[in-house]
């Protein structure tokens, strides 16, 4: 038979084997496809980056622009609240606890001068007693002054203004004084012994830590006994302080009833080059001081218990008893 009539083979595919071209081909084809999606979210990423970019152009943007308006408002809103807030708590720290006062004489130099603000605590005799050389600011209504109204405007804004300066301590109330505590209820406080210092109980008072320079003691001689609920008082620049010894017609013979203290003065704060405490002087922590104020009520104590205890001896026969 013929070659051409030989029935022809079919010719053999080459076959795909792992590692064949056309596999390498394949697997270009899905690399190429993978490395185009990463750099699809390659390119996400970026967009994204750049969004949250502070002066994108995007939507986010504008939300917080809105967002510091909105804050912007909301403090303007609640300026007036916080002022009230503030306002009020100045008001009741006044009321019940410290309270500024404006030095406007030369009464207590040089302790306090002209011009200086001082702070008062008002809750400290609601604790304790008075004490001798305490400074302390009182009202003089009804003791030094006359029983009178104090001058008042019929305009709100200047009243508004003048409550605000005293409360601050920027201006001095009308009838408000600040001396020096020298005699408590039941003193003998007398001017002046040989040597020309005053006297309390029968002690002389060493007071040359704060009077004014070249200052005696007192000019004006006085004998007098502290009455009850009354404090004598005075300045520490005696030549010019207009205090007990010269209210001594006045009312009360020129002690000033305590339920008239505002309060006790126990700083300067302004100016800030006199800023100091007020202590107590060392000359009023005298024990003798306080040796003639416990007999009187010792004293009045058993002149009562005397009658008293004859008049239950009469009226019960038990108190007749030896020993009762």
């Amino acid at each position: 038979m013929d070659d051409d009539q030989l029935p022809r083979q079919p010719e053999k595919t080459q076959s795909h084997e792992p590692g064949s071209g056309a596999g390498e081909h394949n697997r270009g084809d899905r690399q190429t496809g993978v490395n185009e999606a990463g750099g699809v979210q390659m390119k996400s990423a970026a967009t994204e980056d750049e969004a949250a970019k502070p002066g994108s152009d995007s939507g986010d943007d504008g939300s917080g622009r809105k967002d510091k308006t909105h804050r912007h408002r909301s403090f303007w809103r609640e300026l007036p609240v916080l002022l009230i807030v503030a306002l009020g708590l100045t008001v009741l720290i006044k009321i019940f606890a410290i309270q500024a006062f404006f030095i406007p004489s030369s009464s207590m130099e040089n302790t306090m001068k002209i011009g200086d603000r001082i702070l008062v605590n008002k809750v400290v005799y609601h604790l304790r007693s008075f004490h001798r050389g305490d400074i302390v600011v009182f009202n003089g209504l009804d003791s030094w002054d006359p029983t009178v109204p104090q001058s008042t405007t019929s305009n709100p804004i200047r009243r508004i203004a003048n409550w605000i300066g005293t409360a601050f301590g920027v201006t001095a109330g009308e009838k408000d004084y600040v001396k020096r505590v020298i005699g408590i209820p039941g003193d003998h406080v007398k001017c002046c012994d040989a040597q020309g210092r005053i006297t309390v109980n029968g002690v002389p008072l060493n007071e040359k830590s704060y009077l004014f320079p070249r200052n005696v003691p007192s000019m004006i001689p006085f004998n007098i006994t502290v009455p009850p609920h009354e404090l004598w008082v005075m300045g520490d620049h005696r030549v010019v302080s207009y205090d007990s010894r010269e209210h001594r017609g006045d009312p009360g013979g020129g002690s000033i009833p305590e339920s008239k203290v505002i309060g006790r003065a126990f700083v300067v704060v302004w100016p800030l080059d006199r800023f100091g405490i007020l202590p107590i002087p060392a000359t009023f922590e005298q024990k003798a001081l306080a040796a003639g104020v416990p007999a009187v009520p010792l004293a009045l104590g058993l002149g009562a218990a005397v009658p008293f205890t004859l008049v239950l001896r009469r009226i019960h026969p038990r108190f007749r008893r030896p020993g009762l």
